[in-house]
């Protein structure tokens, strides 16, 4: 047991690195793939056809392709058009689109949630369309879906690890070096899968704390 954890400690720092890594993408893919899915959202409900016809494609694909798929696309198959991404702004733009892709759907629930007379009301003191969702249907459909969205970061979280498909050098690919260099694989890739847990465990809690919360809000009012 000794012998483990001191081989844990000498790992620790160069699978922190990793991990960072991995938290990068993961902010970032959330920060870029939660605005879009907003205007995924927003975009499979417009009158306009052709807009809406686009949206949805951009959608299903997000939806359909395995994340591994849209990994490989971005850093593998651009290279043959002429535009060459590194692995991290591949690994970013691929969960990005993943993420925008599920998150439409999540925001557009928690847009339909948004009790019909609220839209109503708006318009007979006059709001536009545009303002009725900017002032009232927006803000209150993306409080009900922060929890899942919260959820969601979580599973991109543990999405990342796919990237170690493009060489990113996050935890699995640091956990992959130090397994082909001592050949001692299973503790190296315990100490992720832990390290992995006391991310995601935590989180997960906080989301049902944070549901339950707003469950109980929404009963009061």
């Amino acid at each position: 047991m000794n012998t483990l954890i001191g081989l844990w400690m000498q790992w620790l720092p160069t699978l922190s690195e990793g991990l960072l890594t991995s938290v990068k993408v993961t902010v970032l893919c959330m920060l870029i793939g939660v605005p879009l899915g907003l205007v995924f959202a927003l975009a499979v409900s417009i009158q306009n056809r052709a807009v809406r016809t686009a949206a949805v494609v951009l959608v299903e694909l997000g939806r359909g392709a395995p994340a591994l798929i849209l990994l490989q696309f971005f850093y593998f198959g651009l290279p043959s058009v002429h535009l060459t991404l590194s692995s991290f702004l591949s690994s970013v733009l691929a969960l990005a689109w993943c993420t925008g892709a599920y998150t439409s759907e999540i925001i557009r629930a928690g847009l339909q949630a948004v009790p019909h007379g609220q839209r109503e009301a708006s318009y007979a003191i006059g709001l536009s369309e545009v303002d009725t969702l900017r002032l009232i249907v927006v803000p209150q459909g993306l409080r009900v879906s922060i929890p899942p969205l919260l959820g969601f970061a979580v599973i991109m979280l543990q999405t990342t690890s796919l990237c170690f498909t493009v060489a990113l050098p996050e935890l699995v690919t640091k956990a992959q070096q130090i397994g082909n260099e001592t050949f001692l694989y299973m503790p190296v890739l315990l100490l992720a899968a832990l390290m992995y847990t006391l991310i995601c465990v935590p989180s997960t809690l906080l989301v049902s704390s944070l549901e339950r919360r707003l469950s109980r809000h929404e009963a009061r009012a």
